[in-house]
């Protein structure tokens, strides 16, 4: 009860500073970044190394405002590429990964040249593997793809009125992401 009250306090009294913010993505604004992510639920498990880094680009653009006061709703487009080789004794596959989807954001504003957002998105993912080294003379290919959904959470810091660094966590091509990012 102690701790639902001291949160109650907190939330309460940081109202007016959440007020007092100005946006950082507003209506008809338009965003492209471009991230490295760090972890993954593609491949997991023994032999598994990874071969070229999750690396994602995306568009975003806010095309609703005053939601929930000062709150923005954006549509957004990602692609993406990583892939991953599965090795035991000089023999496996390599995987290629390559994402793509659309979905939607809403961006609040918490603190001053900080864009804090939540997003969901639907997506499609283009798999490819192929074998490599000593085999038995298979030579196996093969392609796959499957829809994926994806959530996230992230901050897009300004550093000027078009350039910020960003951090988003969530469940996708990776579990966490790095970039940079340039309203244009």
């Amino acid at each position: 009860m102690k701790k639902l009250f001291a949160f109650t306090l907190v939330a309460v009294f940081s109202l007016p500073l959440l007020q007092a913010q100005e946006s950082m993505f507003n209506l008809g604004d338009k965003v492209v970044s471009l991230g490295i992510g760090f972890g993954t639920s593609l491949y997991s498990g023994s032999y598994y190394t990874r071969g070229f880094p999750p690396l994602t680009l995306s568009y975003n653009q806010a095309v609703k405002d005053d939601v929930l006061e000062k709150g923005v709703i954006g549509i957004i487009g990602a692609v993406g590429y990583t892939s991953y080789k599965w090795d035991y004794l000089g023999w496996g596959y390599k995987y290629s990964n390559i994402f793509f989807g659309g979905g939607g954001t809403f961006h609040y504003p918490v603190l001053d040249k900080l864009d804090t957002y939540v997003g969901l998105m639907i997506g499609y993912n283009i798999v490819t593997a192929n074998e490599y080294g000593t085999s038995t003379g298979w030579d196996y290919s093969s392609n796959s793809s499957s829809f994926v959904f994806a959530g996230f959470i992230g901050a897009r810091y300004y550093f000027t009125e078009q350039f910020a660094a960003y951090a988003q966590l969530g469940y996708g091509i990776s579990y966490f992401t790095i970039g940079v990012a340039l309203k244009l």
